[in-house]
């Protein structure tokens, strides 16, 4: 075996007294030049990020670091790319000035023998695939793995994301995920209610017809409303009197045939209203129905009873399809969602936006038959109002009494562009337009050419002339509708928002909160609700259903459930309790020391708040000083510099001021800042962002902030854990699984282990030109399985595959040169533990089941080339897991008055977890929901194993999943996976990426 080069800053090169896993300020801290750091690892949760080369420009080095002294060139790695070229780590760009560079990086190609490296003493079982089919096995030997990649299309380095999706087969036919292995056993059963209903299949003959419109519509509901017409007209003549149901699109589907094979119709109506204000005229449109194939509902029942592979799509489509027909009719669609003012009360979430109630449904196949998941939703939409209102409501101020400023101008203009208004001054003739934008003059500034011979007239005076109307806020812009070689021009005043338009920009921040206290329903309501709801849509009632067979149960599924044990923990052997076991997924810290305190030599404190007093900020300090200490950190007593105030507009002055006072004081010690506290107001807004941007990247100090309202507070409980999360920050280890120390958690303690979380965020609606933010996690201890280091890379736009994961460029001189996130997270986890992981669990986060191929294909493919690339022979085995928490499968307690099945928030209990009835008819899936309720109806995360070559039995990975929820150590809380692996790392990443790049 080869051996590993690391050149990573951020392992123990910072420090002479770094030790791997413990808790000095190696492994956990990182190197940490004055401009930055590129690397950080995260020890349970803590602090910085890790920026990596990506595209877009953005700078992938903070300003300042010191990388000539970190990265030297280092010889040719053990693994290769081909004869005679070396495979080297790659070097960041240097950027001293904080200037965008970088280069894309996109994936890469490699020659086919990398791909057939394996380990022979840790090769598992090979099991064939059924006669006949050359399925790709994830249960297959790392040599028939190979076998089978090599005939997949190899991607070469592209530069747009939409090339890297086009390059993996669109066809999945050749390729199953893993069989469930059994179900689990270990816990104690129960039974839950899931809010699923059983769909009985129909037993009808199903057939497809080709739909063609002339002239081409690409409005749905324009097509639907041809269609609707022509039912209408020729539901009983030319139809056969069978009710057809529409998607909308291309594609009708019917219960039984048609008596043609092909017919051409013709349907006219009004022409559709597109906002211009242009009156409406008759339309004629050519309909052609074509028959084109039989819905197959046998291969459905084939697959949901286990004896076929593959889900038919196309049978599943035709029943979603029918049962969204009535719904689409009555309310208003969106997604798999449908929303109604008639569906709840309406809530104003302020600014001129209100939400609606609504409920999600969709038809899938589950172990217990078709089952209808049903779910209660809300959504924002614009309120009807006067739009002189809206904007008052926008811009929360009186706009009756004087113009606009620019930045008004600008939030008015992108909030209403594309927003369908009505007019008001023309009695009942309520002609609609659709908002452009706003004129950059006020009304009473406006005018416009009435005549050839150029002949202007005032808008002013065409409203008083032609309408009686005169015009009042003349110092306001016009609405700029219609198109811009012919824009019209309407005052705010004279122009209502049409009712039912979805709001799909991004909510601020209180907006959200209002949305959430709509949406939080505690357990009982929300069952309660759902079954109303269900009852309220009354589908054996539905005409659609009725057509084609369908019934849908009315009663909640029944499951059995098993309630997992939680984990014990241990604390320092110092401490008067030296383990614990959680209770309903909580413990404390009470008579606890952290098992490895972090050391805090130099702090200071800045407070930003003005209602915070000096005396008030020295006494919390002092408190968290002694709170810290007793908690079995190293922990200063005092600040070396009094907390000083500074105004939260001059934040970069004051820290970086008070930044080199402080190291002026140590600078002749030849000692380092060891942290910042910074004091915030309680509405903060970007003050936050702004503070963690100048100290994690700038200054490269760990930072750790708290609101006034806790400093006022100062209790034991808000200190305790204040004390958790800096601790985690500076190095330390909070808590660690008494099995993971005593080597007792099957399929990780027996060999090294790593553990990667990866997920991928994308720019809110509207933002357009911003890249996607990918963030990769992994764990850097073994055994214990507690720290972490992360990275982040911007890639394409809406891009969902990780495009850095493994990446190669070639160099002329060096030749070729191997990096992406995995090839350096298994470095460091090398450098950190001294030994190469011999098992990779991949959780993925945010990925759908439509996606599930293409990202299994790409991401597992790189994960291979990364490991090829650093050792030849080095094929660690790879469990790849879809982690889903976007979705609309809720639990509920059988009994709600049952105390020993619920929480106190009226929960299911921690360590819940579900493998059968409503989970995938032969996949290896589960729900497990790992925290405890706080507020509202908890969410399972829902887990989806799509490779598994380490051969999880259902207990197995089960009960490790549930207690590695347990080692998020911010707080003494169980968490969900996705937060605890994934999400909050990559909150932190992403927020201090944002920060760093040009979006």
């Amino acid at each position: 075996m080869g051996s590993w080069r690391p050149r990573l800053p951020g392992f123990g090169e910072g420090s002479q007294d770094a030790e791997p896993g413990g808790g000095g300020r190696g492994p956990g801290r990182g190197f940490r030049g004055r401009g930055g750091s590129y690397h950080q690892q995260f020890p349970q949760g803590g602090r910085g990020a890790g920026y990596y080369q990506h595209g877009h420009g953005a700078a992938s080095q903070p300003r300042g670091a010191m990388v000539s002294q970190q990265w030297r060139p280092a010889g040719p790695a053990a693994g290769y790319l081909g004869p005679g070229q070396a495979c080297r780590e790659v070097q960041p760009p240097q950027n001293y000035g904080g200037g965008r560079v970088g280069r894309r990086a996109g994936p890469s190609a490699i020659a086919p023998e990398l791909r057939q490296a394996k380990e022979t003493s840790h090769e598992p079982d090979n099991i064939s695939p059924e006669a006949g089919s050359p399925e790709l096995s994830p249960r297959a030997s790392t040599v028939e793995v190979s076998d089978q990649l090599k005939d997949l299309p190899v991607q070469e380095e592209s530069n747009t994301g939409q090339e890297i999706v086009q390059a993996f087969p669109v066809s999945h036919k050749s390729y199953k995920f893993p069989h469930r292995p059994g179900n689990g056993s270990i816990g104690t059963r129960c039974l839950v209610k899931a809010n699923h209903f059983f769909a009985e299949l129909p037993d009808k003959d199903l057939h497809q017809y080709d739909v063609s419109i002339t002239p081409d519509v690409t409005s749905r509901i324009r097509s639907r409303s041809v269609m609707e017409e022509l039912v209408k007209l020729h539901k009983m003549s030319y139809l056969g009197g069978r009710l057809p149901a529409y998607d909308g699109r291309k594609s009708l589907y019917t219960a039984g045939p048609l008596p043609f094979t092909s017919k051409e119709f013709h349907i006219t109506l009004l022409e559709e209203d597109d906002g211009s204000g242009v009156e409406r005229r008759q339309k004629t449109y050519k309909v052609v129905i074509r028959f084109a194939a039989r819905a197959d509902l046998h291969r459905l029942e084939q697959f949901i009873a286990g004896r076929q592979a593959e889900a038919p799509q196309e049978a599943l489509q035709v029943l979603d399809i029918v049962l969204r027909e009535l719904p689409t009719a009555k309310y208003a669609p969106f997604g798999r969602s449908f929303f109604s003012p008639d569906l709840g009360r309406r809530r104003s979430l302020g600014e001129g936006i209100e939400s609606w109630r609504g409920f999600y449904q969709s038809i899938r196949p589950t172990q217990m038959g078709l089952s209808l998941n049903i779910d209660m939703s809300a959504t924002a939409f614009f309120e009807p109002l006067p739009v002189i209102d809206f904007v008052a409501l926008l811009l929360n101020t009186d706009i009756h009494s004087r113009p606009l400023s620019d930045a008004e101008r600008v939030k008015i203009k992108k909030a209403l562009r594309g927003v369908k208004v009505e007019v008001t001054h023309r009695g009942n003739m309520r002609r609609k337009y659709r908002i452009a934008g706003l004129t950059s003059q006020a009304t009473r500034e406006l005018t416009f050419p009435v005549d050839q011979g150029g002949t202007v007239k005032s808008v002013i005076q065409y409203f008083q002339e032609t309408y009686g109307f005169a015009i009042q806020h003349t110092y306001l812009p016009c609405l700029q509708v219609g198109n811009q070689q012919r824009p019209n021009y309407l005052p705010m005043e004279v122009c209502k928002i049409v009712a039912g338009q979805r709001y799909s920009k991004r909510l601020n921040q209180s907006q959200i909160r209002a949305l959430l206290e709509e949406t939080c329903q505690r357990p009982h309501d929300r069952e309660r609700d759902i079954i109303q709801m269900v009852n309220h849509n009354s589908y054996h009632e539905d005409p659609y259903a009725k057509e084609f067979g369908i019934k849908i149960s009315e009663r909640l599924a029944s499951v059995e459930a098993r309630i997992l044990p939680a984990p014990r923990l241990k604390y320092n052997e110092t401490g008067r309790e030296k383990d614990c076991l959680p209770r309903v997924g909580q413990w404390n810290m009470m008579n606890k020391k952290m098992v490895n305190g972090g050391r805090v030599r130099s702090w200071i404190c800045v407070n930003f708040a003005r209602n915070v007093q000096e005396s008030v900020a020295s006494g919390f300090c002092r408190e968290l000083a002694h709170m810290c200490q007793a908690s079995g950190m190293d922990f200063a007593l005092e600040p070396i510099l009094p907390p000083m105030y500074a105004h939260p507009d001059q934040v970069e002055r004051a820290l970086k001021a008070r930044f080199h006072d402080a190291m002026n004081m140590l600078g002749p010690q030849r000692k380092e800042l060891d942290l910042l506290v910074g004091i915030l107001p309680d509405n903060n807004g970007s003050l936050y962002g702004d503070l963690k941007r100048v100290c994690e990247i700038d200054l490269g100090i760990v930072s750790q902030c708290c609101c006034a309202k806790q400093v006022f507070k100062m209790n034991k409980q808000i200190l305790a854990n204040l004390a958790l999360k800096i601790n985690v920050k500076v190095g330390g280890r909070n808590t660690v699984l008494v099995d993971a120390v005593s080597r007792r958690i099957p399929l990780v303690t027996d060999r090294p282990t790593i553990i990667f979380g990866a997920d991928v965020t994308h720019p809110h609606p509207g933002e357009d030109s911003s890249p996607s933010i990918a963030a990769v996690v992994a764990s850097q201890d073994w055994p214990e399985v507690t720290k972490y280091a992360g990275l982040v890379s911007a890639q394409s736009h809406r891009q969902e595959l990780i495009e850095d994961l493994y990446k190669v460029t070639h160099d002329p001189q060096r030749g070729t040169i191997c990096g992406g996130m995995i090839r350096e997270l298994l470095i460091s986890f090398k450098k950190s533990t001294g030994q190469k992981p011999q098992r990779i669990l991949f959780y993925r986060d945010g990925v759908s089941e439509g996606q599930f191929y293409q990202v299994l294909l790409h991401e597992l493919d790189a994960i291979r080339k990364a490991c090829a690339s650093l050792e030849a022979n080095y094929q660690p085995q790879v469990t790849f897991i879809v982690v889903q928490k976007r979705h609309h499968t809720r639990l509920f307690a059988h009994n709600h008055n049952d105390q020993n099945s619920v929480d106190r928030s009226g929960n299911i209990l921690p360590g819940t977890v579900v493998d059968s009835k409503i989970c995938h008819p032969t996949e290896f899936d589960f729900f497990l929901c790992s925290h405890a309720g706080i507020k509202g109806t908890s969410r399972p995360a829902h887990y989806h194993v799509l490779w598994d070559e380490n051969n999880f039995t259902a207990d197995a990975l089960q009960t490790l999943t549930n207690n590695l929820c347990y080692t998020y150590a911010r707080c003494t809380r169980s968490v969900s996976i996705g937060k605890s692996f994934s999400e909050r790392k990559r909150i932190e990443l992403i927020n201090l990426l944002k920060l760093r790049i040009d979006l």
